[in-house]
């Protein structure tokens, strides 16, 4: 039956299990986006081999970069030893210096950075992932129902094939006879003997038409354990398909506008908008000039103090940037209004799709259905007219050929019948694609 297939999609279908991996990838990129604001360890030291000074210095220093307002602090040790000159920022007491210290922007990289950006921007992908998985998600199932439909209508006309070669089969008997008696004339048995033929060629084209549209629905259809493709036989196609009631015309209205909140299309578009707007605002962030400023202190350990140094000292930096053209600022704040502007069109675009995709598809399974009421009618009269000629047959008011004629008239109303119910149940996946009634609860908006 159509659920387990569906359920099959969903727990087993390689597409789609590739799909679900782009969470992974996005929590992945959120994780690289968040080293940014690692705990960063630098150390160092320096000596001079040759020359009137021969100092050495060394220092090693913790610096965290903070998530608010692009500023970080930083502490760390350092040590100098020998003979340094005294305008060497650098000398410390022969036990070394404690530094402690903070650097914050006032303007530039002060609301938004770059890391923070990136970071953010990481987030959005988080979400973004979701409205992808959906839009695939969607996709695999109507291909599945659709697959599962042609399954089940090649089965049936494969045994309506069937059925039409043992009805000549079994009035070949019957002919045989009649031959014998000199009721019939020997060309008739062999008109029927190549109607039995043509019917056989007929069931094997219909037998190649039922195994491929197995080995198609097999891709869906997998095994639980190891998830291989499972050929559906010929005994598991349902005899009849579903109840397919005609649909409400009156529901189209609400139906888009369902659509337009749970199709994947429009949040993906909205937070690809928020991406673009984190880009714009770090466009405009670069505008401004760069004014940082910070503090530092230091405290001695004891030990041999240099003279003119104190044992705890603070200094307080402070320092003025501006590219006095500021062409790539501009330039990029130019792309992403750009940008934005696109999408808010194509956002637009997307709910005339949406309303667009919603009654197209509507009116498909409208017409699909009165469609199949008209095949109804079309094999009950054909049938009548099989079962009159047959009965004529019998009298001898008629002969075989027009008999012929009538079964292969129902049989191609049957095929039409047949065709018809699939015809309809695919535009029953289009549609529920086109509404996203088949959203999952975890990815639905």
């Amino acid at each position: 039956m159509l659920p387990e297939v569906l359920a099959s999609v969903q727990t087993q279908y390689p597409p789609y299990l590739a799909a679900l991996i782009e969470q992974d990838i996005a929590n992945g990129r959120a994780r690289q986006a968040l080293g940014a604001f690692d705990l960063n360890l630098s150390a160092g030291g320096a000596f001079k081999p040759a020359g009137y000074y021969d100092g050495q210095t060394g220092y090693a220093v913790l610096e965290q970069p903070l998530p608010f307002w692009g500023g970080n602090v930083y502490g760390g040790y350092r040590l100098s030893s020998g003979f340094l000159p005294n305008y060497n920022k650098e000398r410390t007491s022969t036990d070394g210096e404690a530094v402690l210290g903070f650097r914050m922007p006032l303007l530039r990289d002060g609301t938004i950075d770059r890391r923070r950006a990136t970071f953010w921007q990481s987030q959005i992908d988080q979400e973004l992932a979701d409205p992808m998985i959906l839009r695939q998600y969607l996709d695999f199932i109507r291909a599945a129902t659709v697959s599962y439909y042609g399954w089940v209508a090649a089965g049936q006309r494969l045994s309506l094939t069937e059925e039409l070669l043992r009805i000549a089969k079994n009035r070949d008997s019957g002919i045989a006879e009649q031959v014998k008696r000199g009721a019939s004339a020997p060309i008739v048995q062999i008109d029927n003997q190549r109607l039995v033929v043509s019917r056989e060629i007929a069931v094997v084209q219909a037998l190649r038409r039922f195994q491929s549209s197995a080995i198609e629905l097999s891709l869906f259809h997998r095994s639980r354990e190891l998830a291989e493709p499972i050929i559906s036989p010929r005994e598991r196609v349902p005899a009849v398909f579903p109840p397919h009631p005609r649909p409400d015309e009156t529901q189209v209205t609400a139906a888009i506008a369902k659509a337009a909140i749970f199709r994947p299309e429009i949040r993906r578009i909205e937070l690809t908008i928020e991406k673009n707007e984190i880009d714009r605002k770090l466009a405009k962030n670069n505008l401004l000039p760069q004014l940082d400023v910070g503090v530092e202190a230091a405290q001695a350990n004891g030990g041999t103090q240099p003279k003119d140094i104190e044992r705890t000292e603070i200094e307080a930096k402070i320092e003025f940037k501006m590219p006095l053209q500021r062409r790539e600022a501009k330039g990029r704040m130019e792309v992403a209004e750009a940008l934005i502007q696109r999408l808010n069109n194509e956002k637009q675009f997307a709910r005339d799709r949406i309303a667009a995709d919603v009654r197209d598809s509507h009116s498909a399974i409208i017409a699909a259905y009165d469609a199949l009421l008209q095949t109804r009618k079309n094999v009950d009269l054909s049938q009548q007219l099989e079962d009159a000629e047959n009965e004529r047959l019998k009298q001898g008011a008629t002969d075989l050929l027009a008999l012929q004629i009538r079964e292969q008239a129902t049989f191609d109303a049957k095929v039409l019948e047949v065709e018809a119910q699939a015809e309809y149940f695919r535009a029953q996946a289009n549609y529920r694609a086109a509404t996203a009634a088949d959203a999952p609860p975890s990815l639905a908006r």
